[in-house]
């Protein structure tokens, strides 16, 4: 091993789980891997699964790079698990990563720090559904309140169509919530180490920024620089970094934000583990500044030092 990268240690990375998004944790782990054992880090992957706990202690590890996705890897749960057995982590800690998780906490925490989040309100079964609809307006986005990859949302255009939304959204999880929608151009930035990247806008062929558009379809485009002008930039960054210091958040992570037609800024979520593939974001903005991946991934792991 390198000796320059021999203060890691033994360094296990985390991915796959039990989540939703487990395929893209598989591919975001594969790439992180590699690119840490190419750079000479002692790292050695761990699908994980429930014994997770006893595979970490066995393996006498130093250090943990999580890139696992969803529940149980980014909600505050392995963080819990890491925390006991006293092992540095990247990624934010219990409390930011259960918050960021969860969107409907997340928006309380930043309408009451005064950030610009779209109106909402959550749905359950007994909702009156047309009061929503004559509240908000249409159209409207449907979003489980804990789930990532944007798995499980859905634009309602016509009033109709808001309580089966609610129904297809609860069967990924039982707190769902509905947005006003927010017409506009949709931005992102990644945060590393307390600094935003460029952000990048992103068009998509279709309505939504969904599952498909971010990991499969070739047809989303991305645009970095953002074709924002400089003061317009440096203003949506310093928003991100503001929501991302009010859920706690640290070391690195994204939020995703809209820009409605009259140029105002609107914070949609925060991601505390970003995908690492071929299509994600995080790595495109790092490349805009000159920063390859591997660079990238051991910048990620020194905020573990």
């Amino acid at each position: 091993m390198d000796k320059t990268f021999s203060r890691f240690g033994k360094v296990a990375v985390l991915y796959g789980g039990w989540a939703a998004e487990r395929p893209v944790s598989l591919k975001s782990g594969a790439a992180v891997l590699a690119a840490l054992q190419e750079s000479g880090v002692d790292a050695h992957g761990i699908d994980v699964d429930r014994d997770i706990l006893s595979v970490l202690q066995a393996g006498h590890y130093d250090r943990v790079f999580n890139i696992l996705h969803g529940r149980g890897g980014e909600d505050g749960v392995i963080q819990g698990a890491l925390e006991l057995l006293g092992l540095p982590y990247t990624g934010c800690g219990v409390k930011a990563a259960a918050i960021s998780m969860d969107k409907l906490m997340t928006k309380r925490l930043w309408l009451g720090a005064g950030l610009p989040t779209p109106n909402y309100r959550v749905l359950t079964a007994e909702t009156n559904f047309a009061e929503v609809v004559a509240e908000l307006g249409l159209p409207l986005i449907v979003k489980p309140a804990s789930e990532g990859s944007s798995i499980g949302i859905s634009k309602v255009t016509e009033a109709a169509a808001l309580k089966p939304a609610y129904e297809a959204a609860a069967k990924s999880d039982p707190v769902v919530i509905v947005e006003q929608w927010i017409t506009g151009a949709e931005y992102t930035a990644g945060l590393l180490a307390g600094e935003p990247l460029p952000l990048i806008r992103i068009e998509v062929p279709g309505v939504l920024y969904d599952y498909e558009a971010k990991y499969i379809s070739n047809d989303t485009r991305y645009f970095c620089p953002s074709g924002l002008s400089e003061a317009e930039e440096q203003a949506m960054r310093a928003l991100a970094l503001e929501a991302f210091a009010t859920v706690g958040g640290q070391g690195w992570g994204r939020v995703d934000m809209m820009r409605d037609q009259q140029g105002k800024a609107w914070l949609i979520e925060v991601n505390t583990n970003p995908g690492m593939t071929d299509h994600s974001l995080v790595p495109m903005a790092a490349r805009a500044v000159g920063m390859d991946f591997q660079t990238l991934v051991l910048r990620i792991l020194e905020t573990t030092l």
